[in-house]
């Protein structure tokens, strides 16, 4: 009986400690992107390296560890596959960068606390999940859907008085501040709140497509890298639709490079290992709720070294 129950101890921690990870990893790769977003850089062609590197780091391990998973691909399982690139992966980060450019990290990432409260509302209304609101369980889930709005609208509509930074006289953003930067701009700010809210639905539909999907499909590696092989095609093609300049497409040893890796190595592809991990195991309810320690994480960052302050509304 110990053993027994040290096993499923251990089984329990795993998930808490593979989300904190992959938070993490979303903080920092997170303002690196902001940073990229302020040089002139070309976001969709950003987007489409980072799943030419994400789909490079994924598929060598799925076809190692999961060759026989081959033996299981489906038309509906390509399908969600799609679905899970177009969500969770080109559609997703188009939303996200151009919200980057129009609003600060903390802003952005205060509209994608909003994916845990709209993805309850989604599995809730698909009969994926039962309220149970006669539990304590269904009670604390509704009463953190409802303080996840709340807290989201309470930061994005009021943001107070200044009260302190953590800064070490580091600002990262000052070299990389263009003509093209539009953030003290009333409309740019309420398009970039726009486009971090339909972000935070691209994600929650990602959660739960890759929920469904890894139940007919139960090999993560191999839900990473289709995901990562649907996301780049669809993010190739848009970026050859928007982007005709043959100069934006050059790569250099730059931030630039330096970003588009580590987005696709670590945000995308080790990400989506974990994931696909969490999400078969927990399902995309439990996924979603780690969110909010993305906010924590990237206004600490942001106060220590692009310089913003903490104010009253955060």
């Amino acid at each position: 009986m110990v053993n027994l129950f040290n096993v499923e101890a251990i089984e329990s921690v795993k998930p808490v400690v593979l989300m904190i990870v992959v938070q993490s990893i979303y903080a920092v790769v997170n303002i690196m992107l902001k940073m990229v977003t302020n040089d002139g850089s070309s976001l969709s062609v950003l987007i489409a390296y980072r799943f030419v590197f994400s789909t490079a780091f994924t598929v060598p391990f799925a076809l190692f560890f999961e060759r026989k998973s081959l033996r299981n691909l489906t038309g509906t399982v390509l399908f969600q596959a799609f679905l899970c690139g177009l969500f969770g992966g080109s559609l997703q980060q188009i939303l996200y960068v151009k919200s980057l450019a129009l609003v600060s990290a903390t802003y952005t990432i205060t509209m994608l606390n909003l994916i845990p409260a709209i993805t309850y509302l989604l599995v809730v209304s698909l009969r994926m999940e039962k309220p149970n609101l006669g539990t304590l369980a269904g009670k604390a889930k509704l009463m953190g859907t409802l303080s996840g709005i709340c807290g989201a609208m309470i930061l994005t509509l009021y943001k107070g008085k200044k009260l302190f930074n953590f800064s070490v006289h580091i600002d990262l953003l000052e070299k990389y501040v263009t003509s093209t930067t539009h953030h003290s701009h009333a409309g740019s700010h309420v398009c970039g709140l726009m486009l971090a809210l339909g972000t935070a639905f691209s994600f929650s539909l990602w959660y739960i497509t890759q929920s469904k999907m890894s139940e007919n499909f139960p090999w993560h590696y191999s839900i990473a890298a289709l995901t990562s092989i649907m996301g780049a095609i669809q993010s190739f093609i848009f970026a050859l639709c928007t982007e005709r300049d043959r100069s934006l497409w050059k790569l250099e040893w730059n931030l630039r490079l330096l970003t588009a890796a580590s987005a696709g190595i670590l945000a995308s592809g080790l990400c989506f290992v974990l994931l696909a991990w969490c999400v078969g195991m927990k399902g995309p309810l439990y996924v979603s709720a780690f969110n909010p320690l993305l906010l924590v994480l990237v206004a600490f960052i942001s106060s220590l070294l692009l310089n913003e302050y903490i104010t009253v509304g955060r």
